[in-house]
């Protein structure tokens, strides 16, 4: 088969131009949000699951604290999250992606604060810079995309770090010790990066830790 280079040269090259819009259209919006946590999970999870209920209770939790909550603006975990921002009067942020299903914003978004975008990495990009933390409840590979792009930049150096919590010991438990046993013992890792993780199935914990790591570090931009 011959490919047409010249077409696709001119086709990659007009989409820089879609790039370079949904990122400033992304940073435009985002840079009046105050500090945020963004809430990981899966879509799938339905409003009778336990995590669920978790999850609007930690986002309600976030917003005492005064932190504003991001999702992913879909169904499932993203739901329960902005849920929590939206009942305690918070701010509650979505980044909806386009895809071909899941097509609608659960309608706890705030309407001033939802963004869509074409593009997982822009989108990926506006988490990481605009985080103060992650909590990642139980997901499938979405999330955990999410969690080792957060490990990763984090790993080396090119974003600050923050709190990542994975909740669900039943759910991250064996991820958990995969990294530890697996990773760690084969000196894939360092000790330092165990020490970016924090597993618990505890809300009061989250809340703990939040508190205890910015009592000692100031609200930046993460890059």
């Amino acid at each position: 088969m011959k490919l047409k280079w010249n077409k696709k040269i001119t086709e990659d090259s007009w989409r820089i131009l879609k790039y370079n819009s949904e990122t400033v259209g992304g940073f435009e919006k985002l840079l009046k949000l105050g500090p945020s946590v963004s809430i990981f999970g899966s879509a799938r999870i339905k409003e009778n699951n336990k995590y669920y209920k978790l999850t609007v209770d930690i986002a309600k939790m976030l917003t005492k604290l005064g932190f504003g909550v991001i999702t992913g603006a879909g169904p499932g975990i993203m739901e329960a999250g902005n849920k929590g921002a939206k009942e305690s009067n918070g701010t509650s942020v979505g980044l909806r992606i386009n895809l071909p299903f899941e097509q609608y914003t659960n309608k706890y978004v705030d309407e001033d604060y939802l963004l869509r975008f074409d593009y997982f990495f822009i989108r990926k990009l506006m988490f990481q810079k605009y985080s103060k933390g992650f909590v990642i409840m139980p997901g499938g590979f979405g999330t955990l995309d999410e969690l080792f792009n957060a490990l990763t930049l984090i790993q080396c150096n090119k974003s600050k770090p923050f709190p990542i919590i994975m909740f669900g010991k039943e759910h991250y438990e064996p991820l958990f010790n995969w990294i530890k046993e697996t990773l760690l013992k084969n000196n894939l890792i360092s000790k330092e990066d165990i020490d970016l993780i924090q597993l618990t199935d505890d809300v009061h914990e989250v809340e703990r830790i939040f508190k205890n790591y910015f009592k000692n570090n100031s609200f930046d931009f993460n890059f």
